[in-house]
């Protein structure tokens, strides 16, 4: 049983109208029983179109193209029984290999006896470096690739810029090192580098993520600073942060800063925002740097490994279920998961039970997150703030009528809306999906009992 279903709204998010725009094209395609070289290239002429309303940078949507016009065109895909998913595979295909192939581990080598490794984050003021230096960082210890964490402003221009990371390593329980207000000299931002890296040595630090200012590209002395301060740090990794809204200038941002520094990836974040975002699948193909992660919310574990086959996969409506599987293993409680699987296969599933579910699915993040890695829902979005409506109608419920709904009558409904600010219709529409879920597993664990769930079995 899934809270999903109940309250459905839809909003766009990041990818979504070019995700939509392509299917349109290549279901167009795809009903056609065959292809005719002329349908194939009128279809890739519309997909050129769209990549391009999407922010794609026009050589990389023109050499994209090309190539599977080179492969589509072929008499192994104008003449197979199934063309148009053939074709489909091969944008996909190049589509992953436009933005990368496969996706890029951090090198967090050692450098040697006692030393830390480092990754040194930089980019436009404004891109969410500091955020991104805690997320990274909680990322890491949370897949068991580092244990204490240094984190590191090297900001001396912004004032607030050390008290923001000061209280997010303190939101996260790491350490923090950086610049002290109360100081007649200030350090410079390569001082307080290495201080930092010797603390990190003496300290027993296993890894330093040093946060630099924000600057422009074309700001001369700023971009000498940072070239002086890779040069004398020598991180593993030097990450471009950039802001996945910034469009067709995120490209000559990203050159620059890799040839100044030679970065190692880029990091692309508020990727949940409402932006074409098409820029973002351009960087990796004009700069030749893979992107290593991308920052989908505000919340600390809004961070994802950025797989371009996954990606792909979403873009083109088919979900991504690996990521969200793997999500779900990390952070939902497997025991009680199976207790509740358990319970509804006893058809002794409760609103208590649902509630907890409920609380579960919502570990994963944003529901919205959810539903675009889920094949053919990426456009589907619910609304937070009705499942929130959901849990506090439950919430207002004795633990009794939690147990046993069936007892909730006029009057308990009317107490119910009163304590939960809602209205007892809404009382009502969840009462009323929650007993139709109930008797639709009814069903399918009768069928699970028998050894197989056939289609024209199921209940919906």
């Amino acid at each position: 049983m899934t809270a999903l279903p109940i309250f459905p709204r839809i909003r766009l998010a990041m990818f979504d109208s070019l995700a939509q725009r392509l299917t349109e094209v290549l279901t167009k395609l795809r009903r056609k029983g065959r292809l005719t070289r002329s349908d194939v290239e009128e279809g890739l002429r519309e997909v050129r179109r769209v990549l391009l309303e999407a922010d794609v940078n026009y050589k990389v949507a023109k050499s994209f193209t090309e190539r599977v016009a080179a492969k589509a065109l072929g008499q192994e895909v104008l003449e197979s029984l199934t063309p148009g998913q053939q074709l489909i595979k091969i944008i996909k295909d190049e589509l992953t290999a436009t933005m990368g192939g496969k996706g890029a581990e951090l090198d967090l080598s050692a450098r040697g006896a006692g030393l830390p490794a480092i990754i040194m984050l930089v980019g436009l003021q404004g891109s969410g470096k500091t955020t991104t230096a805690g997320k990274l960082a909680h990322y890491l210890v949370r897949k068991g690739r580092a244990k204490r964490p240094l984190l590191v402003c090297t900001d001396i221009y912004r004032p607030a810029a050390g008290e923001q990371l000061r209280q997010l390593a303190a939101r996260l329980g790491y350490a923090y090192h950086g610049p002290e207000p109360e100081r007649d000299d200030p350090l410079s931002p390569l001082a307080l580098a290495q201080g930092a890296v010797e603390r990190a040595r003496a300290e027993g630090f296993d890894l330093v993520v040093l946060d630099t200012a924000g600057r422009l590209q074309i700001d001369e002395p700023m971009m000498e600073e940072l070239e002086v301060l890779a040069g004398e740090i020598r991180p593993q990794e030097v990450l471009l942060v950039a802001d996945a809204m910034t469009g067709q200038e995120a490209l000559s941002i990203a050159g620059e800063f890799h040839r100044r520094l030679r970065l190692t990836g880029i990091i692309l974040t508020k990727m949940d925002g409402d932006a074409r975002g098409g820029a973002a699948l351009s960087m990796v193909e004009v700069t030749g740097v893979p992107i290593k992660f991308i920052g989908t919310g505000e919340g600390l574990e809004a961070l994802e490994p950025f797989h371009p086959e996954r990606l792909a996969g979403r873009i083109l409506g088919m979900g991504d279920l690996l990521s969200l599987i793997e999500e779900a293993e990390e952070r939902l409680d497997r025991k009680r998961a199976e207790e509740l699987a358990e319970r509804l296969v006893k058809e002794e599933f409760t609103l208590q039970d649902f509630l907890d579910q409920l609380r579960q699915v919502r570990r994963l993040g944003p529901l919205e997150r959810i539903m675009e890695k889920l094949p053919g829902a990426g456009h589907i979005r619910v609304e937070e703030k009705e499942l929130i409506k959901v849990e506090a109608i439950i919430n207002s419920m004795t633990r009794e009528e939690r147990l046993n709904p069936q007892i909730i009558d006029g009057s308990r409904k009317r107490r119910i809306a009163r304590g939960s600010g809602t209205q007892v219709s809404e009382v009502n529409r969840l009462l009323k999906r929650f007993n139709e879920a109930r008797r639709m597993m009814k069903q399918l664990g009768k069928l699970g009992k028998r050894g197989k769930l056939p289609l024209e079995e199921l209940p919906f």
